[in-house]
Formats: C-alpha cells, structure tokens, sequence
C-alpha cells in the first residue's frame, strides 16, 4: 500500500488504482456528454449547477476509493450520497424525482448505518481507524465477529451495488437522474459498492469460510435472474437498463463468490483467476453500462421519450446513436467477440473448473450457478433484441421519432469512445486479464508460484489456468468480419444476375399498414410474461367505449406486473412504521413540562446504566 505522506490517510494500491481508472474511464466521456445534453435539457444556470455537482460526485467517489482510514472512507462515502442524492432529485418540479430521490436516500443511509456498525466493531476489537492496522489486527478477531462483519458489510454495500432484494431504489433513481449522471451512476457509484466488498471482506478479514462465498453466490444467483426478468417487462428504456444494473452486478458477484470458495479450499489459481473474472465484468460493465445510459440519453433529447413503445426507426435518422447503442447491446448480451462476452466465458471458465475438481454437493451447487448464468444471458439477448428491434428498426410510432435526428457532435464523441473502448476490451482480452490477475493477487497475497499459472497468453490471448480453454478474440474478430464479407458478395454476386423488387410487405389483405400494426414491445416480451407469471404475477385491464350496445369506438388494453419486492417485503415494513410513528406521536403533547421530564428521565437511565465505576 502506497501512502502520500507518513501522517497521510491516503492510499494506492492496485485494487484502489484499478477502481479510479474504471471511475474516470466512465466519468469523462459523461462529462463530455452533459455538455450537449444539459444545454438541451436545462437553462445555463441550471446546467452549471447539474456540471458542478457531478464534478463533486466524481471527486468523492475517487475520495472513497483512495480512503486508508474508516473515518475518512465514511465521510467519503456519505458526502457520495448526499450529492447523488441531489442529482437524482435535480429536476425537482417533478414528483416522480422526489419520490425517486426519497426512496435513494431511505435505502443509502439503511446501508450507511450498517456499514457505521461494521466499522465501530471493527475499531473496537483492532484498537485503530486505520485500514491496515486492522488488517493486521483481524486474523485475531473472533470468528463470531468476523461473521457478523461480513454480514453488516455484505448489507451495506449491497444496498449500494443493488443486490436483490436490496435493489429498490435503482429502477426509480436511474430514470429520473439526468442520463450524464445516470451513466456515471450506474457505471461507476455502483462498482465503488463492489470495491467496498473486495476491500473489507476479502482484503481485512482473511480466508472466509465457505458459506460467505456461498451465501454470496446464492445473492448473485437470485440477483442475476431477478434483474433480467423484471428488465424484459419493461418499456422505459432507463428503468430496463437499471435492472440489467442488478443483473450484472449478481454477475460480477458470480466471480468474486467463486474466488472466495477456491480460496478457502487453498486453491489459489483458480481464486485468482475467478476474482479477476470479477473484475474484468467490473470494468466492462461499467463501459457498456455508461455508453447504454448515453444512448438513452441522446434519444431521450431527440425524441421527448423515453418510453420504447412510442420509437421506431431511429435507425435512418440517429445512425451513429443507433451503432453506438447496438454495440453495448451486443456486449452485455455477451456476444463474441465483444467485452461483455469474454468476461461471461471466465466466469464460465471458473464454474467448470469447480464442477472438475470440487466434491458432490460442490458439483451440484457450481453446476446450479451455471445454469443461473447461461438462463440470464439468453434472457439479455433476449431483451436488448427488444429494445434495438422497437427502438431503433421498423417505423417510427409516433410524430417526435419521426422527426428526431442525431444529436450533437459531443453527444456523440462521448458514446463513439465508450463504444470503440467496449471492442478494445475484447480485442485486447489477454493484457486486461494480465492486469486483473495481479489486481487480483494483490489482497489475496497467493504464494510465488501461483503467477506462473496465470500470466501466460499474449495481448490478443487468454489462458485459463488448470484447463486446455483459451481465447483468442482477434481470431473471432477476423472470422465474422470475415464472415460477413464473405455473405455480402455472395449476395452482391447473385444480385447482379437477377433482378431485384422491392414492394410492400404482404399484409393480410390490408392496404396502408402504419406503426399500429407492428410488433410491440409488450408483445415481444409476452411469451416470457407467461414463462415467468408465477413470480411476476402479471395483471391486465380493459376498457371498451360503446357507441352504441353493437359498436365499440375505442378499446384500450393494459398490462403490467407485480412489483412482488415492493408490494410483499417493503410496503409492510413501510406500513409498520408509519403505525409505530402514529403510537410514538403520542408522547408530543406540546408541554415543555413534558419534554423537560423526558429530558430528565432519559438522563437518570444513562446516569443507572454507564454511571457505575
């Protein structure tokens, strides 16, 4: 650990370092956005406002990174909230971002006051504020201690990351924040979360037991499944990218719950190897998460929506968006040879190792965890093939598609580099797994021996240790390009030599077809609406308006879901509250007699319980 000064409480060690670079690589290219898209959205004034506090964001969360000292990590981290609380809140006039705002700030000071906890057990037991006192303190801590640590701070940075069912507060703050603010969020605030986890769990407490990484496990599993499912029902294009947050999120917790079981058993490459797996889908899904709220928000400036239902053909009118938004929607689907693809393979990688050499019941758990994987990629592909096909193919649904056209030149350099640095990530897979692997060894301090299993491979090549799988992602990159050259002269070929016509599509007997009869993203996403009814408890609603007994002038249909978190775990808890708020409202009978006689009584408690010599 690199100190600025011998009294200093600031640190750079590998794992801070890799956690900067992945908070700036998100936060300039969304600075560089907000210049184009604040002018469009806000006055001046406004926009120098919404500039300077997500300058602040940006520097706290560097802060919270670079903290060697809980008391400064924890004014780090709540000075992050209050300011992306405020973000969230920005638009004010609106009551959909205050009650978005209210919920953020509820569910961040929850997990706050966990962590707070943590940290006062912590400094009680190693005697120190400082993050490496106790980390020489903590092979001394009970084991009993250590447990209720881990769970204090898998709770409190969970309510950060948005672990099911601590994800409430995502799919309402993402879609009121500006989409700058958006993207940094969810790129960026997000993974300071998993920081948190890395620091504290694997970094200060030392080899965990096996149920930590299970538990963990189990929590992405659900987080995974639970994200994607409720991101296929939707049609706001900024709430859908919020739960594909919590499903990568439980995807990156895949790998780091895996490296703490290996570690546990001693295995230290595959540890290393299913940590920097973790890291590798930190730092790219920070990259194609940012570039997809940048998309949003760019077609949120040209057509007033954000709604997919009422896009359409912005293809012809928004190409650079449009090639911009399908090459993050083909990285988190996890197709070759982008980013988001290999590191879904190590991940997958990691899990066939476990079911090679792990026992029975360890066979059966990892081979679970691999079937939660492969459901929720195809499930991703899935949805992004919704949201690009209603979005931007077909014809425009409503007036302001239609006439929507590309958005300003910083608008677009913002999201050309994050998609260019997205293909870089694959490309170059084999020099960003080196540089995670010894990110990776960096806490987990694995003996010498261990790098000869990990750093072979070259830029364009990754070895994974103990196996005959390797990858090479330029090879794919040549193949489909080469692929697809091959196809478009084939059909250049026998288009020269046969006339071609182009007329309408077959109707079923109707002449003018316009939007009302395309596909829409309700009914793309209906056969998973069935699949899935048991836990998303859909509900519809009709409405038919009669001329008369015999004819029906309009006739609306509406479906939806049940928010089955908010309505069966939240609201009672909301419920119980208010009524404990209700009965404790009694004691303010407005006498200053009274309140004195409380002060009094309280004091005499105090005085009976700690008062002792």
């Amino acid at each position: 650990m690199f100190f600025l000064s011998q009294n200093s409480r600031w640190c750079f060690d590998p794992l801070a370092l890799f956690f900067l670079g992945v908070i700036v690589v998100v936060s300039l290219p969304s600075l560089l956005f907000s210049a184009g898209y604040l002018r469009r959205q806000f006055s001046r004034r406004r926009t120098a406002l919404a500039t300077g506090l997500t300058a602040l964001f940006v520097i706290s969360m560097a802060a919270v990174v670079a903290s060697a000292n809980l008391i400064l990590f924890l004014f780090a981290w709540e000075f992050m909230s209050l300011v992306s609380y405020f973000l969230v809140v920005f638009e004010h006039e609106h009551e959909a971002s205050v009650k978005a705002g209210t919920i953020y700030l509820v569910m961040t000071h929850v997990g706050t006051a966990f962590l707070l906890a943590a940290f006062l057990l912590m400094h009680a037991q190693a005697g120190t504020w400082d993050f490496e006192g106790i980390r020489t303190a903590a092979p001394a801590f009970p084991v009993g201690l250590k447990n209720i640590l881990f769970g204090l701070f898998l709770a409190g940075f969970g309510m950060k990351a948005g672990i099911v069912p601590l994800h409430i507060w995502l799919p309402y703050a993402h879609p009121q924040a500006p989409a700058s603010v958006s993207s940094i969020m969810s790129g960026a605030m997000i993974k300071v979360a998993v920081y948190g986890i890395l620091r504290f769990i694997a970094g200060m407490l030392g080899v965990p037991p096996v149920w930590w990484g299970s538990a963990i496990l189990v929590a992405a599993g659900i987080s995974c499944l639970v994200g994607v499912i409720y991101a296929l029902m939707e049609h706001d294009i900024k709430k859908l990218l919020a739960y594909h947050s919590v499903e990568n999120i439980g995807i990156i917790l895949l790998g780091i719950g895996a490296g703490m079981i290996f570690w546990h058993w001693g295995w230290w490459v595959l540890a290393c190897a299913a940590f920097a797996a973790g890291l590798y889908h930190t730092v790219n899904h920070a990259v194609f998460k940012g570039l997809l709220f940048l998309c949003s928000g760019s077609i949120h400036v040209a057509t007033g929506t954000k709604d997919i239902e009422k896009l359409g053909g912005l293809i012809k009118r928004m190409p650079q968006t449009a090639a911009s938004f399908l090459v993050g929607a083909m990285a988190i689907s996890a197709l070759p040879p982008l980013s988001g693809f290999v590191s879904e393979w190590l991940i997958f990688q990691v899990f066939f190792a476990g079911l090679r050499d792990a026992a029975s019941g360890g066979k059966l758990f990892f081979a679970g965890m691999m079937a939660c994987l492969a459901l929720t990629s195809a499930l991703a592909a899935a949805c992004f093939v919704k949201a690009f096909g209603v979005a931007f193919l077909a014809m425009p649904r409503s007036r302001a598609a239609a006439e929507a056209g590309e958005v300003s030149l910083s608008m677009r350099s913002a999201m050309i580099f994050l998609a260019a640095l997205t293909v870089a990530l694959g490309i170059g897979a084999g020099l960003v797994w080196k540089m995670l692997c010894a990110v990776a060894a960096s806490f987990l301090k694995p003996p010498p021996a261990v790098w000869d299993g990990l750093l072979s491979g070259s830029w364009g090549l990754i070895r994974f240790p103990g196996t005959d799988a390797c990858l090479r992602t330029p090879m794919i990159m040549l193949a489909l390009s080469a692929g697809i050259a091959a196809v478009y002269a084939f059909v250049r070929l026998v288009s020269r030599k046969h006339s071609v016509t182009v007329g309408r599509t077959w109707g079923c007997g109707y002449y003018r077809l316009d939007h009302r009869t395309e596909y829409t993203a309700t009914a793309f996403s209906k056969p998973f609406r069935i699949a899935f009814g048991f836990f998303l408890l859909p509900y519809r609603k009709t409405e038919k308006i009669r001329d008369s007994f015999y004819h029906v002038k309009e006739f609306s249909y509406e479906t939806s879901t049940t928010p089955v978190f908010k309505r069966y775990l939240y609201d009672p808890v909301v419920g119980g509250l208010f009524r404990l708020a209700q009965y404790v409202r009694g004691f303010q009978m407005g006498s200053i007699h009274w309140y004195l006689a409380y002060v009094f009584v309280t004091i005499l408690v105090l005085v009976v319980i700690f008062g002792r010599p």
